[in-house]
C-alpha cells in the first residue's frame, strides 16, 4: 500500500513515526462529510481535532489507488523539514505547489485513519456540476500539518517512540501492537 510504503522509510528515515491503525469511527465521520457531496474540507466542528484530505473524479471508475496517488505526487513539492516552497493559491480552484495532502499522510504522529467513497449524482466541484463524482475522504487523527512544524524527526527508524509504546517498533513505525483505535469523542 502506498501510504506504508512512504512511512516505512522508502522517503526517509524517521526517529518517530507512528502505525497507522484504521479506526471505525474516523471513517464513520468520513462518509457522513463523503455523502454530503461537498466539495470542502468538514465538518468545521470536527477539524479542530482531525486531519483530512479529499479527493474527486468524474468519469470513468477510478481505484483507489488512483485517488490517492495525487496525494502522494506532491512530494515533488515538497522540501523537507517546512514546506515553505509549498504555497498554492486558492482563490477558486488551487493552482501552483500543493504538498498538504502528502504531509498529512507522512505526519509521524498521525496514528489513526478512517476514510470513506462516495458516489455524488451531482457535485458542485470549482463551479462546476460533475456527474457521478468519485469523492474520497480520508480523515487523520490527532490532526497534523502544524505550522512551523515538520512532519517527521529524521533519525534512526524507531529511535525516539514514546515509552508508552514499550519499544514495540514494526517495519520501522513505532507500533503499540493494536490493530484498531476508536475515537470516543464521536459517539
Amino acid at each position: 500500500m502506498l501510504p506504508m510504503r512512504i512511512l516505512q522509510g522508502e522517503q526517509i528515515n524517521k526517529s518517530i513515526t507512528f502505525s497507522q491503525v484504521w479506526d471505525d469511527n474516523l471513517a464513520k465521520s468520513a462518509e457522513a462529510w463523503a455523502a454530503t457531496c461537498i466539495w470542502d474540507h468538514g465538518p468545521s466542528y470536527l477539524l479542530r481535532f482531525l486531519g483530512q484530505n479529499l479527493s474527486v473524479r468524474t468519469g470513468r471508475y477510478r481505484s483507489i489507488l488512483q485517488l490517492v496517488q495525487p496525494w502522494y505526487d506532491e512530494v515533488k513539492d515538497y522540501a523537507f523539514p517546512y514546506p515553505q516552497d509549498c504555497n498554492p493559491r486558492c482563490p477558486m480552484r488551487c493552482y501552483g505547489p500543493m504538498c498538504t495532502h502528502y504531509t498529512q499522510m507522512v505526519w509521524a504522529t498521525s496514528n489513526r485513519i478512517g476514510c470513506a467513497i462516495h458516489t455524488c449524482h451531482n457535485m458542485n466541484v470549482w463551479g462546476a456540476v460533475w456527474s457521478r463524482a468519485i469523492y474520497l475522504v480520508c480523515n487523520y487523527a490527532p490532526k497534523g500539518n502544524w505550522i512551523g512544524e515538520a512532519p517527521y524527526k529524521v533519525g534512526v527508524p524507531c529511535s525516539a517512540c514514546p515509552p508508552i509504546y514499550g519499544g514495540s517498533c514494526s517495519n520501522n513505525l513505532c507500533f503499540p501492537g493494536v490493530t484498531s483505535n476508536y475515537l470516543y469523542w464521536f459517539k
